[in-house]
C-alpha cells in the first residue's frame, strides 16, 4: 500500500499518477492513498506520518526546476532543503526512527562545477544553483540524522532521469513535445537555451528501481545512479527529429544559431538567451560502479530507446489533445 502527499490546488494536479487510481475517471483510490499536505508545513507531515506509520519513506518532493530556482530561490530552499529536515524531524517526533527507512532524492546538480570526471560518491560537491545548494543542505542533514540517531536514511545521487511523464518545461520533454507537434503540423519552431550542455541521461523506471534497492540493503549508504554516457542537448534534438524522419542541420553561432530541416529547409529550432542559467552546469557524467557492485543495479534502457519512447508518447498525446 502506497501513501502519497499531494499539494492543494484549485485544479487537478495528479495527471502523472492517474493510472494508479482504482478508478481514474472518478479518482477512486485503491492501494494508493493520497493525503493533502506540503513540505513547508511540519504539522501536516507529523500528522500524516503518525497516521500512516510507513515502513519506507521516499522524499521525491521538491521545486525541481534548476532554472526556475534562480527566480524562486527562497521557496526552493524552504521546500528542497528545510522540507527534508521537516520530514526527518517528523519521523523522530512520531517515534519511528527504528522502524522506518528513508530515501532522499539527491541530485547530480550537487556536483555542479565538476571537480572530477566522472563523478562518484566521493567527488567533492560544487552546486551552481539555488536548487543545487538547497539539495546540498538536504544531503548533509540526511547524513546527520543517520549518524546522530542511527536512522536508516540514504541519499540517492541520481543523474538526469527522463520518461514520457517528465514535466513539459524540462528540456527533454520540451524537445519531445515540440518535435511531436512539428511532426503533426501543429508547430513550426521552438526555442532552447544552451545546446551544448552535456548530461548523463537515463530512464526514470531504471532509476526508481535503484531507489527501492537502496532501501532493501542491510546498511544505509549513499549511491550515485547514472548510465556513464554523456549526450548534449543538441544531440537529443537531432535524435528526436531523426525519429520522425527529419535531419537537423545547424547554422550560425551562439544566440544566432538555428536548426534547419535538411529535407524542407524550414527552421525548427532557435536559441533564446532567456533559457540560459546565470551559472551554467556544462558537463555531468556519473560513475555508478558502487551501485553495480553493491546493489547489482545497472541501467537497461539506452539513450536512443529513451528518445524514441518520449517522442512516440508525445505524438500519441498530441494526436488526441493538441493543446496538451
Amino acid at each position: 500500500q502506497v501513501h502519497g502527499i499531494v499539494r492543494r490546488s484549485s485544479s487537478f494536479n495528479t495527471g502523472r499518477i492517474e493510472h494508479l487510481y482504482k478508478n481514474p475517471q472518478a479518482h477512486i483510490e485503491g492501494n494508493m492513498k493520497l493525503h493533502y499536505g506540503d513540505l513547508t508545513d511540519s504539522t501536516c507531515l507529523v500528522k500524516i506520518i503518525n497516521e500512516v506509520k510507513p515502513s519506507e519513506i521516499y522524499n521525491l518532493g521538491a521545486q525541481s526546476h534548476v532554472k526556475i530556482s534562480f527566480d524562486l530561490a527562497e521557496y526552493t530552499a524552504d521546500v528542497d532543503g528545510v522540507g527534508t529536515l521537516r520530514l526527518l524531524d517528523a519521523i523522530k517526533t512520531c517515534g519511528l526512527i527504528n522502524s522506518v527507512k528513508f530515501y532522499q532524492a539527491s541530485t547530480s546538480e550537487l556536483f555542479g562545477k565538476v571537480q572530477e570526471i566522472p563523478q562518484k560518491e566521493t567527488t567533492p560537491f560544487y552546486p551552481r544553483s539555488p536548487y543545487g545548494a538547497a539539495k546540498l543542505y538536504a544531503y548533509w542533514i540526511v547524513v546527520n540524522f543517520r549518524e546522530a540517531y542511527n536512522l536508516f536514511a540514504v541519499n540517492g545521487i541520481l543523474f538526469n532521469h527522463e520518461s514520457p511523464r517528465r514535466g513539459a518545461n524540462f528540456v527533454t520533454r520540451k524537445i519531445s513535445r515540440s518535435v511531436a507537434k512539428i511532426h503533426l503540423g501543429q508547430l513550426d519552431c521552438f526555442s532552447l537555451g544552451n545546446l551544448d550542455a552535456k548530461r548523463d541521461w537515463g530512464h526514470a523506471k531504471d532509476y526508481v528501481e535503484a531507489m527501492w534497492l537502496m532501501l532493501q540493503t542491510d546498511e544505509p549508504e549513499d549511491f550515485v545512479i547514472a548510465t556513464g554516457e554523456v549526450h548534449s542537448v543538441r544531440e537529443f534534438v537531432e535524435k528526436s527529429f531523426k525519429h520522425i524522419g527529419k535531419t537537423i542541420v545547424w547554422e550560425g553561432k551562439n544566440e544566432n544559431e538555428v536548426g534547419r530541416c535538411k529535407e524542407t529547409g524550414k527552421i525548427h529550432v532557435t536559441v533564446n538567451h532567456k533559457y540560459y542559467r546565470p551559472t551554467e552546469v556544462d558537463f555531468l557524467q556519473g560513475d555508478c560502479t558502487k551501485a553495480r557492485q553493491k546493489l547489482n543495479w545497472k541501467p537497461r534502457v539506452t539513450f536512443d530507446e529513451l528518445v524514441r519512447e518520449m517522442v512516440d508518447a508525445d505524438v500519441e498525446l498530441m494526436k488526441n489533445n493538441p493543446n496538451a
